[in-house]
């Protein structure tokens, strides 16, 4: 039994409000805090908007959907990535780019060559 089925919250009403939290979150990501770089969440939280992308498109190919990751990304991200990097993304400083690293491994894995996150 999970917590919300605890509290009197059927499963159908918890996917429900789950639903509304993420794009609760997206929405804050995308209009309120644009700013927010990806490598601060990633290295304060141990995710970012890249593994935002990557959990979406995990979970249309676990329901049998294909989903590139440059579509999951434009969901996640509002835009297209590049579009985002653009406008947004901000150069990281060395003690920041270390910290990455190290997130990185703790929290998605080992690193393929070219990849970002």
């Amino acid at each position: 039994m999970t917590l919300a089925e605890a509290r009197g919250i059927d499963a159908a009403t918890e996917e429900k409000l789950q639903a509304a939290a993420y794009r609760a979150l997206m929405h804050h990501l995308q209009e309120k805090r644009p700013d927010v770089q990806n490598i601060d969440l990633m290295n304060l939280a141990g995710f970012c908007r890249n593994c935002l992308s990557r959990w979406y498109q995990e979970a249309a190919a676990e329901r049998g959907l294909t989903l590139s990751k440059e579509d999951a990304r434009e969901i996640v991200y509002g835009m297209p990535y590049a579009d985002w990097v653009a406008q947004h993304q901000t150069p990281a400083d060395a003690a920041k780019l270390a910290a990455f690293e190290v997130s990185f491994a703790q929290n998605v894995g080992p690193r393929a060559d070219g990849d970002k996150g």
